[in-house]
């Protein structure tokens, strides 16, 4: 028996134009001029895909789109897997083609661009020189996005990013806590044993909501029945650290982002006592994880392209942290 196929076939194009619509919010006059096509065009194309899929999925108000009907926002999802897939394949078709060369991109925040990444960076650079990196310095949310549309390869959070990152798998290369940062001659310097009560006696500089833990600082403090004096916030411990210097109050920053040779005059102390590891150590971590090294990680990346054999496969998987 011979089945006969009738209809435009699905292509690019047409996941494409349904994508740019819903990222220009339903209006198909810029979807069209994004893409470099005609609005009647670009209206045929979602019109044949509908038809291809044998549902819509846009809700209509005449000739104007109003949003995503239920099995639009179904697939919407699966459109934009597949553009992605495409668009990987296309770049690994690349850098296949152009050994020990090629792109890696990394999206991070100030803390780890600043603190933890410049010595793996340069020991990285030293194994693939014709490896260019690229290094995108964002807010976790931005993370988020920049992986979702493909922009990079990587994400490195300091904290939990939103739902959207569930979609992604994470590998906790280290867990770190917030410390207090205080001048040399501080009181708090000679508690024997600190708490949250004799930090919350001082005012406190730390950072704006949504940026490098935070969220962690304000829970042990709800927890405690405390509420501390925040009289300034920041996005990164060097403006934190500044302010500290000036006598505005004592800091609350991620340790990592202390180094004595070059913040002489302040002293840190420790706050594992006082606040919760970031990302949360569970049983979990503990028992099924084997840390690899960022740089391990990165040489797996490069590996795609260099050829070079990748050792390291994680056992654990959860959201990006």
């Amino acid at each position: 028996m011979v089945t006969i196929f009738t209809g435009t076939a699905m292509n690019f194009q047409q996941l494409r134009i349904v994508r740019e619509t819903v990222r220009q919010r339903f209006n198909l006059t810029e979807a069209s001029n994004a893409l470099f096509t005609s609005q009647s065009g670009a209206s045929k194309h979602i019109r044949d895909l509908e038809d291809e899929l044998g549902v819509e999925l846009f809700e209509r108000r005449g000739k104007r789109l109003l949003g995503l009907t239920t099995a639009g926002r179904t697939l919407l999802e699966t459109i934009e897997r597949i553009l992605l897939d495409a668009e990987n394949l296309k770049r690994s078709a690349h850098q296949l083609a152009n050994r020990d060369q090629g792109r890696l991109a990394i999206a991070t925040t100030h803390t780890q661009a600043r603190y933890s990444l410049p010595p793996i960076i340069a020991r990285f650079q030293e194994r693939f020189p014709k490896v260019h990196l690229e290094l995108h310095q964002c807010s976790p949310g931005e993370i988020v996005s920049l992986l979702k549309a493909g922009t990079v390869d990587i994400g490195i959070a300091t904290e939990a990013v939103n739902e959207d990152g569930a979609s992604f798998v994470r590998f906790p290369f280290h867990h770190w806590h917030h410390s207090i940062v205080v001048p040399d001659d501080h009181p708090l310097t000679k508690v024997a044993t600190l708490t949250l009560e004799a930090v919350a006696d001082y005012p406190v500089v730390t950072y704006h909501e949504g940026f490098t833990g935070r969220a962690r600082i304000d829970q042990a403090f709800e927890k405690a029945a405390l509420a501390p004096n925040v009289v300034l916030t920041a996005l990164d411990a060097d403006v934190i650290k500044t302010y500290v210097e000036l006598g505005l109050g004592i800091g609350i920053i991620a340790s990592l982002a202390y180094h004595p040779d070059r913040d002489r005059g302040l002293t840190l102390l420790s706050g594992e006592s006082l606040f919760p590891a970031i990302p949360p150590i569970s049983p979990s971590d503990v028992a099924t994880f084997s840390t690899p090294s960022p740089m391990n990680f990165f040489a797996c990346a490069a590996s795609r392209w260099t050829r070079r054999p990748c050792s390291w496969r994680s056992r654990h998987a959860g959201p990006l942290s």
